[in-house]
């Protein structure tokens, strides 16, 4: 059959049609602002905005940062925790024509100031509770950065030139988000409005988001945008419930006080809540996205009698958080817990907006989709990152034949299901042979008495490597390590199960909730000549 162009152009920088509209995240807001506009859209401890004033408020907020001197194409960046004000920011600061770099709160000063001297932030926002740590970490950048606390934000909100910048071409920046740094500086990664657009329909879309859910803020906003959530949930006309601090008694009350439907949490914060006093099963259930290590049967059991639903995903920062997720098969629902708990712990298929992830070996070919030959997993699309900021090298060693290697190793399942087996650097390697810490976490998670769990490798004379768990235990359980590697070796291979067990009161964590692995080997190889894993 001949092929035609139909007379169009679409070479232009709108694709050659008059009808055409730059995809943008902040869309969502301006559509809600009429569908729902007398209706809740925002709750934060005592102050409540519909979705109308909502929009005015963006638009007000853009306008105060414009007379502070933000022009196009300026950085802003925010020190926010699950408050109103980073949530107004995601969509004040690109109506501002600028991108928005939300940092993560928890890291030190000197780390924050690295992070608004590289991405050249020109005004640093901040909640109120964090208004003095913004002004250190100002006073300690050296591009002399302005704070705009939250307490001047809405003195100044009244008389504010509402103000409303278009968006040129759906491929420009949007926003920056900085890598974890957890093996040298953090890395920019560069979202674009596209991406952002598509990733948050994907997320209300996955989690079954409707004007009547109401979505607790868990997941931090300032990691990945909350897996762009900030713009799903508003695009769904859902009610954003802020909570500025994770406490497990608080999202409880949350749960019988405000109905609460939906959240997104590292599967550190279910444990806790699992295992608070308060857990109850609500009068509406809940649906839960979570990512990270693979949720363990225990863990499941115990949701699921509390009436919550658990839906294992897998993204990356690069990824504008979750590309993957455990599509669950209502057949499945007739399997035994057992098999329900194994299925639901891969980390699955690209989300409904991804290109289909691959798992590839050294000499970049698919690997057998047997379940269990292993590869890098690898992945491209609309939700992969431009690029990092300022950092071509970077941007270049990320790729392979113009897709992005994440570092995990996996396997394909013959269902198309992706399951990771570890993080290439978390590979312990012992006498030759590899051990996946994730395979000997899960056995040890299913120990009595155990509450989280972490498998490094230490140094070994004679085998190079050997996995050694560290282990935090339920409250008022007395852990005993031969126990734990004696249930171990019952399960898995013996040569996998940890020679040595340590009982910790807690183990080092990100900002998200995911255990920093990293931290603990560095204290079995301080002052060894070889490095495994890291």
């Amino acid at each position: 059959m001949e092929r035609h162009d139909f007379g169009f152009d679409a070479t232009g920088p709108n694709g050659g049609s008059v009808c055409f509209e730059p995809l943008t995240p902040v869309a969502f807001l301006r559509r809600s602002a009429v569908v729902h506009r007398d209706r809740p859209a925002v709750v934060d401890g005592d102050d409540q905005w519909t979705y109308g004033e909502l929009w005015d408020r963006a638009r007000r907020l853009a306008g105060l940062l414009r007379s502070r001197g933000v022009e196009p194409g300026d950085r802003v960046a925010a020190v926010g925790s699950n408050s109103q004000l980073l949530l107004l920011a995601h969509y004040a600061v690109p109506l501002a024509g600028a991108l928005l770099v939300p940092v993560n709160v928890r890291l030190s000063v000197a780390e924050l100031a690295y992070i608004v001297d590289h991405s050249g932030a020109r005004i640093v926002l901040a909640d109120r509770e964090l208004a003095d740590l913004a002004g250190e970490v100002a006073a300690a950048a050296s591009g002399g950065p302005a704070v705009l606390a939250e307490d001047e934000v809405e003195a100044g909100l009244a008389s504010a030139t509402p103000s409303e910048e278009p968006v040129v071409a759906e491929t420009a920046p949007l926003s920056i988000n900085y890598t974890s740094g957890t093996t040298g500086r953090p890395k920019g990664v560069v979202y674009h409005h596209r991406g952002a657009y598509l990733q948050a329909l994907a997320m209300a879309f996955h989690n079954e988001l409707r004007a009547d859910s109401v979505f607790l803020w868990i997941v931090p906003m300032f990691h990945c945008h909350g897996w762009c959530l900030t713009w799903g949930v508003t695009a769904a006309g859902s009610l954003h419930l802020c909570q500025r601090k994770v406490d497990p008694a608080e999202i409880w009350r949350h749960v019988r006080e405000r109905g609460v439907s939906h959240a997104a949490a590292a599967p550190t914060v279910l444990t806790a809540m699992a295992a608070h006093p308060d857990a109850a099963p609500p009068s509406r259930p809940i649906r839960i996205t979570t990512g990270g290590s693979p949720p363990s049967p225990a863990l499941l059991s115990r949701l699921a009698e509390l009436r919550v639903d658990i839906t294992h995903a897998y993204g990356l920062t690069e990824s504008f958080g979750p590309v993957m997720l455990c599509e669950w098969h209502p057949e499945w629902d007739a399997l035994d817990a057992a098999a329900r708990a194994r299925l639901k712990a891969r980390q699955g298929v690209g989300n409904v907006i991804a290109q289909r992830p691959r798992v590839i070996d050294g000499g970049g070919h698919d690997v057998p989709a047997d379940g269990e030959t292993t590869g890098e997993l690898v992945l491209r699309g609309n939700d992969v990152m431009l690029g990092y900021f300022d950092d071509p090298e970077a941007t270049r060693a990320a790729q392979v034949d113009g897709w992005f290697k994440t570092g995990d190793v996996g396997v394909m399942h013959p269902d198309g299901y992706v399951e990771l087996r570890d993080r290439s650097k978390d590979v312990i390697i012992s006498g030759g042979e590899n051990i996946a810490s994730v395979e000997v976490e899960q056995a040890i998670a299913g120990c009595p008495g155990v509450l989280e769990v972490a498998v490094v490798g230490a140094p070994d004379d004679r085998w190079g490597e050997r996995p050694v768990a560290f282990v935090t235990a339920e409250p008022g359980v007395e852990i005993d390590p031969a126990a734990v590697i004696a249930h171990v070796r019952n399960l898995i291979a013996p040569f996998k199960a940890p020679r040595e067990v340590t009982v910790v009161e807690e183990l080092p964590k990100t900002a998200t909730g995911k255990i920093q692995k990293f931290l603990l080997r560095e204290q079995l190889w301080t002052g060894q000549k070889r490095r495994i894993g890291t």
